[in-house]
């Protein structure tokens, strides 16, 4: 049976995913890729921990959302995880989703969702100096970047994170 070799192009374009979700999504302070279950984990920072009640309703209202996101678009739902990690004051929202089901239209409504409704513990990065331009760029190259590893086997874990306004990302 033939090893799969991994390009410098498969290595670039799981990269690029997780710069561009970061850059496009301000929400999302780290984005990791785990290649054992083709998955990608959105984490979200939270200013304020959510009451029980609370975090149950936009765990509910979330997964409903993408289950008929996705069955709107013909798409079987494969992994769709959301979880709250507290720690003190803070807290941190985990969606864990799918790479071969997930999509740019999906993460906007997924950020739509929180942004309404967790408005006032949401913790952002925003970047003013970002054009409409430059926002539809990065659409662009995530939806690009989500189809070819659709196509390609990723083997490397790999994490994006925000730090004082810079966005890094490690082979794990």
């Amino acid at each position: 049976m033939p090893k799969h070799k991994l390009t410098n192009e498969e290595i670039s374009d799981g990269v690029n995913l997780l710069i561009s979700i970061l850059i496009r999504y301000p929400e999302i302070g780290t984005v990791s890729f785990d290649p054992q279950y083709n998955q990608l984990n959105l984490k979200f920072m939270l200013s304020a921990i959510p009451s029980q009640d609370e975090f149950s309703n936009i765990k509910n209202l979330l997964i409903d959302s993408i289950a008929v996101y996705n069955m709107l678009e013909g798409l079987s739902l494969k992994t769709s995880e959301i979880q709250l990690h507290t720690h003190d004051k803070v807290a941190m929202l985990s969606i864990v989703r799918d790479v071969h089901t997930i999509s740019k239209n999906e993460i906007t409504l997924i950020i739509v969702l929180l942004r309404e409704k967790l408005k006032d513990y949401l913790i952002f990065d925003y970047n003013v100096s970002l054009s409409e331009e430059d926002l539809l760029l990065q659409e662009e190259v995530i939806e690009n970047m989500l189809e070819n590893i659709k196509q390609n086997l990723l083997l490397h874990r790999l994490i994006g994170i925000r730090e004082n306004g810079r966005i890094l990302v490690f082979n794990k």
